[in-house]
């Protein structure tokens, strides 16, 4: 543990020689597991306190001479035990003040009184303070040190917050203001209100309010702005097919830029647990695949901007010029697009209204904790759906899969229908759809609808989580690049069938394989039409895309 986090002990006295032997003990027995401050002045230690516990800092044990001019000793505990009122308070005094001392044990719970001096500490000092510390240590939790979240749970932008920072793969605390006496603690701390919120305290200490994605990811470090004008690939989008080619680009020297809207994995990497990805017989989770690719490419040079999007991209010559968010231009010799898809939204009545406060979209992971004990709804049939639900059975009192068809087996993959089966508060309810969502504030129930005799009923449900579709982001791209009539991208062969062909390629060549019309600009994962929607397909499609780029930049 760093010093700067361990617990204090604080000794305050005016007299520079008995200072100087407090200090020394003190950091001769517990410089290992505290952080010794020793001072002069009563009012100084008290001013240092409210900076302390603005930082969470712990303050395990304060030592204070009786006769101080400033204050007495037994003033001075008592204003700083208002202030850490767990911290055990000892007072030294010489010998005509025991009777102030005693005194004090009742009007300030003072600890024990040490009489000056202590010598040898080892049997005057040292045991009366390892059985004080020892009792604190009984009762001390150590404060979480990362990131706190404080906000209404069934606040959209909380939500967006803390999916933002689980998708980065930073953690956090999420502490929330109507169940969570810290988080009211925190507020008062900064003097902040219910308008502030939803709150960020990063570890440093620094408080943001209310604030958007992009001003976090920008309080944290992230980079969100390119060191160069040019790059020789840009690769757009960061799950697996994008992660795959950022890795293969740097690693085969290409000077290469990966840009991510939201964070890396893509839908892949909200899964809580994949199983059968080659190589990870006991599976491993979206978010830890997300991560070792992104250290694998970072390790080859790979310049990262998340969360950053593009706009636009325009065509010049043999150069792509993509548009940025912020309004600035990158310049690359080649694109890969590796967007993915996203869930498609619920069309049912009021549910749009709920998003973000009972209603999500993927976000099993970001939810759970705050579904414990809850009855939680889920739409979808496929893996991701099959795998939140496994994941959110670990919290939830209840968990009800709703799918149109009878039951799962045309749509999930047999060992997670098994899994499924296996535990018991899951039900798989068939023939059944979702046609309105109603509640106050947030999500409180679900009218749902059998499709077989058309009955309606109404259901208590605390949180719904969607995992419908598979709508590629591809909407923002312009009209040059074609796409299918479910607006995936057409490559290679594909195009060559169109009657219109030659209307767009003017190459000699035929467009390479995951080529797009456009040369130079290349589709990998699941956003290209005909893909395979699997990871292990959307990696290898992300290593032959620089296959093809580098057979693209040799002719250019």
């Amino acid at each position: 543990m760093a010093d700067n986090k361990q617990p204090i002990i604080i000794s305050v006295d005016d007299d520079p020689q008995v200072l100087r032997s407090i200090k020394r003990d003190l950091r001769n027995r517990y410089r290992q597991d505290y952080r010794i401050i020793s001072t002069d002045s009563a009012k100084q230690a008290l001013e240092a306190l409210d900076e302390l516990k603005s930082k969470e800092e712990e303050v395990a044990l304060f030592l204070s001479d009786q006769r101080m001019p400033e204050m007495l000793g037994v003033d001075f505990l008592e204003k700083a035990k208002a202030i850490y009122p767990k911290a055990k308070r000892v007072l030294l005094t010489a010998y005509s003040d025991t009777n102030a001392a005693i005194k004090a044990i009742n009007d300030v719970q003072l600890d024990y009184y040490l009489v000056k001096p202590w010598n040898p500490p080892e049997e005057r000092l040292y045991p009366v303070l390892d059985d004080l510390l020892e009792d604190w240590q009984s009762d001390y939790t150590p404060a979480f040190r990362g990131i706190k979240v404080v906000g209404y749970q069934y606040a959209p932008q909380s939500h967006a917050i803390k999916d933002f920072l689980s998708g980065q793969l930073l953690p956090y605390r999420w502490l929330d203001v109507d169940v969570d006496i810290k988080a009211s603690e925190i507020l008062l701390t900064h003097q902040l209100s219910g308008k502030d919120l939803p709150v960020v305290v990063l570890e440093e200490g620094q408080v943001l309010t209310n604030p958007t994605v992009e001003a976090l990811a920008q309080a944290l470090g992230m980079q969100v702005v390119a060191d160069s004008e040019l790059y020789d690939v840009a690769i757009i989008g960061a799950g697996p097919a994008g992660l795959a080619a950022a890795v293969y680009g740097g690693s085969e020297g290409l000077k290469t830029l990966l840009i991510e809207r939201r964070a890396p994995g893509g839908q892949a990497g909200t899964s809580s647990r994949i199983e059968n990805y080659l190589g990870f017989p006991s599976g491993l989770s979206g978010a830890d695949l997300a991560r070792r690719a992104i250290t694998q490419a970072t390790r080859f040079g790979v310049e990262f901007l998340s969360p950053q999007t593009v706009k636009d991209i325009r065509i010049e010559g043999n150069y792509k010029h993509l548009e940025m968010g912020d309004g600035k231009t990158i310049i690359a010799k080649s694109v890969v697009l590796a967007t993915g898809v996203e869930y498609r939204h619920l069309s049912a009545e009021g549910v749009e209204r709920f998003s973000g406060a009972g209603v999500y979209y993927g976000a099993a992971m970001t939810e759970a904790a705050s579904c414990r004990n809850k009855e939680v709804y889920i739409v979808g049939g496929g893996n991701s759906a099959g795998q939140g639900a496994v994941y959110l059975s670990k919290y939830a009192k209840k968990v009800n899969i709703l799918i149109r068809r009878p039951d799962l087996s045309s749509s999930m993959s047999h060992y997670l229908i098994e899994q499924i089966n296996q535990i018991e508060n899951i039900e798989v309810i068939g023939h059944t759809e979702v046609v309105k969502a109603c509640g106050g504030e947030h999500l409180e129930s679900l009218f749902l609808r059998n499709r077989q005799d058309e009955r309606t009923q109404e259901v208590h449900a605390d949180a719904l989580f969607v995992f419908i579709g598979a709508k590629p982001a591809t909407d923002w791209l312009p009209d040059n690049l074609l796409s299918d009539n479910k607006k995936f991208l057409l490559t290679g062969r594909d195009l060559r069938t169109r009657s219109d062909y030659n209307s767009f390629w003017k190459l000699e060549r035929e467009p390479l394989l995951l080529e797009t019309c456009q040369a130079g600009i290349f589709a990998a994962g699941d956003v290209r039409s005909g893909a395979m929607n699997r990871v292990a397909s959307a990696v290898g499609e992300g290593a032959m895309a620089i296959k093809f780029v580098h057979e693209y930049l040799a002719e250019i």
